[in-house]
């Protein structure tokens, strides 16, 4: 007999369901698609691309890869999503008029300040930039967390060991659900320099760095395409408090002919401002006679740089004229600045001077752990060194003991009880060449364990001691 289909129905509260499902997929675009980390400014669609070109030995050094394998690879094994959205973001990292200091080698047609869209990614190429390589920098000496991807076939990194506040020194922005973030990129100099003085403070045991402090070192956002920021207001505003408004004004210059007439030539705008578009909104408040005065529009903008030509007529006052195209285009923009990042997986509206403390915090876990790692792998090597030494004291013994050995497993037990050696100095003994008998490759060895000793006693004195890391991060820092 068939099974009742209404056997399988369930009464529900849809308030209660509705709430949970909601609050789900609204975590989920908070923490893992829209806002980045503070220690790296990174999304995860971001990092893993970064991870994925790392993986790929697509460096710098290395030639160009295309994008259609970059993107496939992270899909594949890190982020199971449209590959659209993964060419989107690599497509982003590569602009040099959308990211401040682009972090993927972009080789083809990457798009344009126009508003065009990137070539398919079967026809472009890419790879890691110099400066992203400093945000991936001793990513295989334990320095952060890894965890398992979507079908646990892989390891992927949690956060980036990121050499420099990448947040702050190429900004993001993102719309997730019920918030949004927008942090304008800065300088990599002043950022840094910023840091800097945090450490300075900390060392000289003075008082909380304040952001006065900060103010004074970092002016204001340093945008890829240029423009004028209006007043200081805004900038305080938004590094004080994580929320503020800043005017960007075109820079624009009036050029009067042997004619008579006058030009007004743009060489650089306001911050993601569509330079197509601009021509266009423009040339519509010509038509409706919103604005009186402009005979012609041209754009002569080249490899060389941006160009865009007004021709006013004759009578035409070209200051009355420009201060019109600031009021009714996007020659004049502002940028809503909001500080909106995630820290401890929680979104969190911060200050400037918040997120360099929580960029350093990261740094000092980062060194900890990188030093650790060193320490480990120093005493390994050590641990071995100490026992080819005793090895060649007492080097006829030795070759004695392992010549009267009927197989490798007695000789390794008769050296760990005769010389009270470990397993791995006894393995190193039999693995042993006959040129270290040699005077000169006992030099060597000899040289390699003071080293490594002198290294050992550094390593340590910089875990015992905060001054000392501070100094490392503070060293680390270009």
């Amino acid at each position: 007999m068939e099974e009742n289909v209404f056997d399988k129905v369930h009464d529900i509260d849809l308030k209660k369901t509705m709430e949970t499902s909601y609050i789900d997929y609204a975590m989920s675009v908070i923490a893992s698609r829209a806002l980045p980390d503070v220690r790296d400014g990174l999304k995860p669609v971001q990092r893993r691309i970064l991870y994925s070109m790392i993986e790929l030995n697509n460096g710098p050094d290395k030639p160009h890869r295309k994008c259609a394998r970059i993107v496939g690879d992270t899909m594949g094994k890190y982020h199971p999503h449209g590959d659209s959205s993964i060419y989107g973001a690599l497509v982003n990292m590569a602009q040099e008029w959308s990211t401040r200091y682009p972090l993927v080698d972009g080789h083809g047609n990457f798009g344009s300040v126009d508003g065009d869209g990137a070539a398919a990614m079967r026809y472009t190429e890419a790879r890691l930039s110099k400066i992203s390589m400093e945000l991936t920098a001793d990513i295989n000496k334990n320095t952060v967390d890894f965890s398992p991807n979507f079908d646990e076939t892989e390891k992927e990194p949690v956060v980036l060991p990121a050499r420099f506040p990448n947040l702050l020194v190429n900004g993001t922005s993102g719309i997730a659900v019920g918030m949004a973030t927008n942090i304008p990129p800065h300088n990599l100099q002043e950022v840094i320099d910023a840091v800097v003085r945090i450490i300075d403070n900390r060392l000289e045991d003075k008082e909380e760095t304040t952001v006065e402090e900060i103010l004074d070192i970092i002016k204001g956002p340093d945008f890829p395409t240029g423009g004028t920021i209006l007043g200081k207001r805004g900038i305080e505003e938004a590094y004080r408090t994580g929320r503020g408004k800043i005017r960007v004004r075109a820079v624009t210059n009036i050029e009067t002919m042997a004619n008579g007439k006058s030009h007004i030539i743009v060489t650089e705008l306001p911050y993601m401002v569509n330079k197509a578009r601009l021509i266009e909104k423009m040339a519509e408040l010509v038509r409706d006679k919103k604005i009186d005065g402009i005979t012609d529009l041209s754009d002569q903008s080249s490899r060389e740089g941006m160009r865009i030509v007004i021709e006013l007529r004759r009578d035409a006052n070209a200051n009355v004229i420009l201060n019109q195209l600031y009021k009714h285009t996007q020659l004049q923009d502002t940028f809503g600045v909001i500080m909106l990042a995630l820290v401890n997986n929680e979104p969190k509206v911060m200050n400037i001077l918040e997120m360099l403390h929580h960029y350093l915090r990261h740094q000092e876990e980062v060194v900890t752990r990188r030093t650790k790692y060193e320490l480990n792998k120093a005493e390994e090597r050590a641990h071995i060194l100490q026992g080819l030494l005793i090895a060649l004291d007492h080097i006829d013994e030795v070759i004695k003991i392992i010549r009267g050995s009927k197989n490798v497993q007695i000789a390794k037990q008769e050296l760990m009880e005769k010389f009270q050696l470990s397993e791995i100095q006894a393995q190193a003994i039999l693995d042993m060449r006959f040129r270290a008998l040699t005077g000169l490759e006992r030099e060597k060895l000899e040289k390699e364990y003071e080293d490594l000793m002198k290294l050992i006693g550094e390593l340590k004195a910089i875990l015992g001691d905060e001054k000392l890391l501070l100094a490392v991060i503070k060293k680390r820092s270009w």
